[in-house]
């Protein structure tokens, strides 16, 4: 008894191959560099607003908006239960934010200020305790103090977690300050003279 043989498997199709070089034209050329340029935009349209800064991170000043601090101020000033102080920053400083905010019993005027080197800060006015108003910029976690600075004879409590970015806090009696933000111990050092000098509202 003779068996039949056994079908084969059908051929499987080989995969295209690669065209050598020599047999690539002009316009393939063209078009892979015109991808490759694509890319190149796309990835620098991204990281435009990014620099290296190994003092802390900036911001591209230019992308920010602009308040008209000294007038908000006057506005707020009435609603508040505390003296408002208008910081006589630099001209070159620019304010990009300024609100009230409300946490529990504790309220503050918090003001945003752009440095021309884009460094940020911020700055709190409030007749809350010194620990709550910590806490309102920081968080609940406990944050251990550095020391006291001394500023054109007025002391500020110095506070921070390493890595992170410092925090003053100054007593005037009748208000308190904070000033935080990634700007350089120079920037801290302007922006508490600032609103300890700056015109009194109230």
């Amino acid at each position: 008894m003779s068996s039949e043989p056994e079908p084969r498997p059908p051929a499987q199709p080989r995969p295209p191959a690669k065209p050598p070089r020599s047999a690539l034209s002009v316009r393939d050329m063209v078009g892979a560099l015109a991808v490759l340029a694509v890319v190149v935009l796309v990835v620098a349209r991204v990281s435009r607003g990014c620099t290296f800064s190994p003092g802390g991170p900036t911001v591209d000043a230019g992308s920010l908006p602009v308040v008209d601090a000294p007038a908000e101020l006057r506005e707020l000033a009435p609603h508040v239960e505390f003296p408002v102080r208008i910081p006589a920053v630099p001209a070159q400083w620019r304010a990009n934010s300024l609100d009230r905010d409300t946490v529990g019993e504790v309220t503050a005027v918090r003001t945003g200020f752009v440095t021309p080197e884009g460094r940020y800060l911020r700055l709190l006015q409030s007749d809350a305790p010194e620990a709550a108003l910590l806490a309102v910029e920081a968080g609940t976690d406990p944050v251990p103090g550095r020391g006291v600075v001394d500023v054109d004879g007025q002391q500020w409590g110095a506070y921070g977690r390493d890595g992170q970015e410092p925090t003053w806090i100054a007593d005037l009696g009748d208000v308190r300050l904070l000033i935080t933000g990634s700007g350089s111990e120079a920037d801290f050092r302007t922006l508490a003279v600032a609103a300890v000098t700056g015109e009194v509202l109230g």
